[in-house]
């Protein structure tokens, strides 16, 4: 008989620069959608974390915001959450786009991974993407002689081509451990954030120019009955020609973004719910401090003091 292997477990990174797919990533990695996804850079805003349990191995999985440069208390924020991702982790994945070339860029997100100093995954994302699979191939060849990766993974996260194989990759890289979480748990992202993420995703999909950038949400109030979750959240822009275009002609607009939040948060929670948006302007919220904290899920406990 085979003597079975020891459990693995720890946890592992996922960074690169904007729109590599690491939300589409982390959610193909869980089997559930986490990480809000969209086409627009910085979509992700702080670390996320998602739980993998199977049989040989349980990964907690950080998602972060993509490296970019760090010029206002806003980016510096979404930084100083990649830098922490980086602390006291056992394995980094760094997901690269296969359409873009080696860049100046990548070269400064690869001094992250360098400093990280742990097994490192690099993951060629999108290749689905690419019409000459021979330029894939070129790129695997290139990285290696910026880093010395622990594994070179293809892969297409939208389509989950590859994406088993990451997994694979990853868990032979973990230390032998017990369970972190139980064995059902998939995150500890408070529901108040996962709810407010939900109704950013809308807008990202509904509007375009300065308007996803300039957009946050927090919720109110959530209120829990056995048949029925109530939610009051707000959006928060920073102009009011902004708040016109999220609300809407006759408030259209909002209808539709409140509509298509609902919906997926009854799926999610597994509960009716009655959600209630209303749109304020808060001018430079980007460089506020004290409002960013607010947005760091680890605040949204309870109900928030206005």
């Amino acid at each position: 008989m085979p003597r079975r292997l020891a459990f693995r477990a720890g946890t592992a990174s996922i960074i690169g620069l904007p729109n590599a797919g690491k939300s589409t990533l982390l959610n193909a990695l869980i089997g559930e959608k986490l990480a809000i996804v969209s086409s627009k850079p910085q979509t992700t805003r702080t670390a996320l974390d998602g739980v993998l349990t199977t049989p040989a191995a349980q990964i907690v999985f950080v998602d972060t915001p993509g490296i970019h440069k760090s010029d206002t208390p806003y980016n510096q924020k979404m930084m100083r959450s990649v830098r922490a991702s980086l602390d006291s982790i056992d394995v980094l994945v760094f997901v690269h786009d296969a359409q873009r070339v080696i860049s100046t860029e990548v070269e400064g997100a690869l001094d992250l991974v360098k400093k990280a100093n742990v097994p490192t995954v690099l993951v060629l994302n999108k290749i689905d993407l690419v019409e000459d699979r021979k330029k894939v191939l070129d790129l695997l060849e290139q990285f290696p002689k910026h880093y010395a990766f622990a594994a070179y993974v293809p892969i297409s996260a939208q389509s989950g081509e590859g994406v088993e194989a990451v997994r694979d990759e990853i868990i032979k890289l973990l230390p032998r451990a017990s369970k972190i979480y139980p064995e059902d748990h998939i995150t500890q992202m408070p529901s108040r954030f996962l709810a407010a993420e939900m109704i950013r995703e809308k807008i990202l999909a509904e509007t375009h120019q300065e308007v996803p950038h300039a957009v946050a949400v927090l919720v109110d109030t959530w209120e829990e009955t056995p048949k029925l979750t109530k939610i009051s959240a707000t959006i928060y822009v920073e102009r009011q020609g902004q708040k016109t275009i999220v609300i809407g002609q006759k408030g259209a607009m909002l209808k539709s973004i409140g509509t298509a939040a609902r919906l997926e948060m009854e799926e999610f929670f597994g509960t009716k719910i009655f959600l209630e948006l209303f749109v304020k302007v808060r001018p430079d919220w980007r460089n506020q401090p004290e409002f960013l904290n607010e947005l760091d899920w680890r605040r949204m406990t309870g109900e928030r003091d206005e």
